[in-house]
C-alpha cells in the first residue's frame, strides 16, 4: 500500500485527509493518507524513518518555508517561490520539494477575475502562501503591495494601512490563516469601508467555505471567492507530482 500524508500544525482544519480518502475509494487506489501534526519541522526525518513506505507529503502552515532546508532538491517553481507545499520521496530516499499552490492560485484567479484586469493587488500576509501569491501575480504582470504584522516584511502594517491603498487595489488576497476554523469570526484588519463593487476578494482559507473576510467584501458589493478552488487544484497537482516518481 502506498502511503501519503500532510504535515503542519495545527491540522484540525485540513480537508486533505478526507479529500484523498474519497479519491482513493472512488478510483480504487490502494493507498492511505494520514495527518501528522509536528511540534517542529525538525521532526520530519524521524517521521520518514518511521514510515519507509511514505511516498509523498503535503506541507501546510507553519512549515512551508522552513521545510526547504530539509530537502535535497527543489523544482524550479518551488525554488522561485521559496516555499514548498508538496514533497516527493524518490526511490533512493531523496526528497524533492514542489509548490502546487501555484496551480491552485492560477485556477482561482481565472475563476475570480474572469478575464478582468484588476490593476493593482493587495496581498495580506507574507508567509509561505503569500510567496506563491506573489509569484503568480508577478507572472500575470499585476503589481502588488504586501500587508504584514512585521513592518520589515511588508509595504504596510495592518495598523497603518492607508484607506486609499485599499480603494485603489481592486484585487485583495487573504494569504493568512486569519478566519480559519475554529476562529471563524475573525477577519484581517483592513478598512473594509473602502471596498467597492469593483473589488475582487480572494481568500485562501477554505474552512469555512465562507469566511468573515469574504462576507465583509460581499456586503460592499465585491465579487468574492473562497479557497475551495485553490485547494482542489493544488491537491490534484500534488497527486500528479507524486505519481511521477512511480512511473
Amino acid at each position: 500500500m502506498r502511503r501519503y500524508g500532510i504535515i503542519g500544525r495545527p491540522l484540525g482544519h485540513s480537508a486533505s485527509p478526507a479529500h484523498f480518502a474519497a479519491k482513493f475509494a472512488r478510483e480504487g487506489i490502494d493507498a492511505r493518507y494520514d495527518a501528522w501534526e509536528l511540534a517542529s519541522v525538525g521532526e520530519l526525518p524521524t517521521l520518514l524513518a518511521a514510515h519507509p513506505d511514505l511516498r509523498g507529503l503535503n506541507v501546510t502552515i507553519p512549515y512551508k518555508r522552513s521545510v526547504v532546508a530539509l530537502l535535497d532538491s527543489l523544482t524550479p517553481e518551488a525554488e522561485a517561490v521559496g516555499a514548498v507545499n508538496c514533497i516527493r520521496r524518490e526511490a533512493d530516499g531523496r526528497l524533492t520539494g514542489h509548490n502546487t499552490d501555484i496551480k491552485g492560485l492560477r485556477a482561482s484567479l481565472d475563476r475570480l477575475l474572469a478575464g478582468e484586469e484588476p490593476g493593482e493587488a493587495l496581498v495580506l500576509g507574507t508567509g509561505g502562501a503569500s510567496q506563491a501569491v506573489q509569484y503568480v501575480l508577478a507572472e500575470r504582470g499585476i503589481p502588488f503591495a504586501l500587508v504584514s504584522r512585521d513592518p520589515a516584511r511588508g509595504n504596510y502594517t495592518y495598523d497603518a494601512l492607508p484607506a486609499d491603498v485599499v480603494e485603489r487595489c481592486r484585487l485583495v488576497v487573504n494569504a493568512t490563516p486569519v478566519g480559519m476554523w475554529p476562529a471563524t469570526e475573525q477577519a484581517p484588519r483592513i478598512p473594509y469601508a473602502y471596498v467597492t463593487p469593483a473589488h475582487r476578494l480572494l481568500d485562501l482559507v477554505y474552512n469555512p467555505p465562507r469566511t468573515a473576510f469574504l462576507d465583509y467584501g460581499a456586503q460592499r458589493g465585491a465579487r468574492t471567492l473562497g479557497g475551495e478552488v485553490m485547494f482542489a487544484a493544488q491537491a490534484e497537482a500534488s497527486w500528479r507530482f507524486w505519481g511521477a516518481a512511480e512511473q
